[in-house]
C-alpha cells in the first residue's frame, strides 16, 4: 500500500500540470492560426501576382499582334486596253491572269483598271463582244481579276457561267492565303452567308469551305461574302463551328496577312484619284515611264496608301491626252514620282506585264525603308 501510495501524485499537482499543458495547448494553436493565415494572405499575393503576370502577357501579345499588322496599303493602275494587243481570247485570259499573279505575289491590296481611251466604263455586268472592241477589255480585265481573287470554293456563288470566264481553267492560281484547303486551320476564312432558317437572337449559318458550317455573331443577308474570325472549337464533335465577321482589311491590319486585292473600275486616268476610296487619298503616287529618273536615286517617304500607275501600249501620255479632267500634256505632273523601273532596258518596249514584274520587284527595297521609317519615328 505505502509503495502504490507513493506512485500517485497529489491533485493539485496534476491539475497544475493539465493548467500549464492547456496554457502550451492555446499558444500552439494561436501559432498555427497565424501561419495559417500569413499562408493564405501569400498564397492570394501569389494568385494575384499570376493575375497580374497573365494580364502583362496578354497585353503583350496583344501588342505584338499590332506590330505584326500591316497599316498601308498598295494600289496599282493599270489600263484595261493591254487585253487588245492578245491575239487571241485565250491570250487575254492569260495575259489578265499573269496580271493577278504578279500583284498577288507583291501583296497588292487594290487594282484599278482604267480606261485609257475614255470611255465610261464602272462596271462588270455585260458581255465579251469580240477583240478589239473598245472598253469591253476593262469589263472582261475586271471580271478575270475578281474571279482569281476569289477563293475557289466560292467562286460557284459569285461567278455564274460567263463567256470572259470561258479559259479561266487555263490560269495559274494566286493561292493566297485566303485561299485555303477544306482541313487547313487558320484564325480568318473567307465564307458566304447561306439561306438557311436560323434560331431566334442566333447568327446566320456560313460556307467557309469546311467540313463544318460556321455560325457567326449576327444576322446577315444570304449571298454576301464575308470574313470570318473563327472560335477555337470548345467540342470536337460540335455540329458547327462559331465565329466572328469582321471586316476585310481585318487580318492584314491585326495579323499582317495578306488578304486579296480588291478590284475598281475607273472611266479615265483621273477618276484614278478622285474616286479613291480611302478617306485621306493616295498619300504617295508613282507614275512609271522609260522617260523618269532612275528609281535607283529614289528615296521614298513614309505613307499609309501607295497608289503605282503603268501605262498602256503608248505609255501614260495617251491617258493624259483623252482623259476631258485634265488640263495637262505632260503625264509627270500628276504624280509625286515618275520614275523609270528599268534603266537602260535592252528592248525598246517593256510589255505592262512585264512592267508590273520589274517595277514592283525594284520599288519593294524602297517601300520597306519608308515604311520601316515611319514605323521607327
Amino acid at each position: 500500500m505505502a509503495d502504490g501510495g507513493e506512485g500517485k501524485r497529489p491533485k493539485g499537482v496534476q491539475a497544475e500540470e493539465r493548467k500549464v499543458d492547456w496554457r502550451r495547448w492555446k499558444q500552439e494553436r494561436k501559432a498555427e492560426k497565424k501561419k495559417w493565415k500569413e499562408m493564405k494572405l501569400l498564397k492570394k499575393l501569389e494568385k494575384q501576382r499570376m493575375r497580374e503576370l497573365a494580364e502583362k502577357q496578354a497585353e503583350k501579345q496583344e501588342e505584338q499582334m499590332e506590330d505584326k499588322g500591316r497599316h498601308y496599303t498598295l494600289s496599282v493602275a493599270l489600263p484595261g486596253s493591254i487585253l487588245n494587243n492578245a491575239q487571241s481570247l485565250e491570250l487575254r485570259t492569260y495575259l489578265a491572269g499573269q496580271i493577278a499573279r504578279a500583284c498577288a505575289i507583291f501583296c497588292v491590296d487594290e487594282i484599278i483598271v482604267f480606261d485609257e481611251h475614255g470611255e465610261d466604263v464602272k462596271s462588270v455586268e455585260g458581255d465579251f463582244e469580240g477583240i478589239g472592241r473598245r472598253g469591253k477589255a476593262c469589263v472582261q480585265l475586271a471580271r478575270i481579276l475578281q474571279y482569281l481573287e476569289c477563293p475557289q470554293y466560292l467562286r460557284k456563288s459569285f461567278f455564274p457561267k460567263h463567256e470572259d470566264l470561258q479559259f479561266a481553267g487555263l490560269l495559274n492560281p494566286l493561292d493566297s492565303p485566303h485561299h485555303m484547303r477544306v482541313d487547313e486551320d487558320s484564325e480568318y476564312r473567307e465564307g458566304v452567308v447561306l439561306d438557311r432558317p436560323t434560331k431566334p437572337g442566333r447568327g446566320s449559318f456560313v460556307n467557309c469551305g469546311m467540313r463544318k458550317e460556321v455560325q457567326i455573331d449576327r444576322q446577315l443577308n444570304p449571298g454576301l461574302r464575308v470574313t470570318v474570325r473563327l472560335e477555337e472549337p470548345q467540342k470536337a464533335e460540335a455540329k458547327v463551328r462559331k465565329g466572328t465577321v469582321v471586316s476585310s482589311h481585318h487580318p492584314r491590319t491585326v495579323s499582317g496577312l495578306y488578304w486579296g486585292y480588291s478590284v475598281r473600275l475607273a472611266s479615265c486616268l483621273s477618276a484614278v484619284f478622285s474616286e479613291c476610296p480611302f478617306k485621306e487619298g493616295y498619300d504617295l503616287s508613282i507614275g512609271t515611264s522609260e522617260r523618269g529618273s532612275s528609281v535607283d536615286q529614289a528615296t521614298l517617304p513614309s505613307f499609309r496608301h501607295a497608289l503605282v500607275v503603268f501605262g498602256g501600249l503608248e505609255g501614260l501620255e495617251a491617258g493624259v491626252d483623252v482623259d476631258p479632267n485634265l488640263e495637262v500634256t505632260d503625264p509627270s505632273v500628276l504624280f509625286d514620282f515618275y520614275l523609270n523601273t528599268c534603266p537602260s532596258q535592252g528592248s525598246r518596249t517593256i510589255r505592262t506585264e512585264e512592267a508590273l514584274l520589274i517595277s514592283l520587284s525594284a520599288l519593294r527595297p524602297h517601300i520597306n525603308e519608308a515604311v520601316k521609317t515611319s514605323s521607327d519615328s
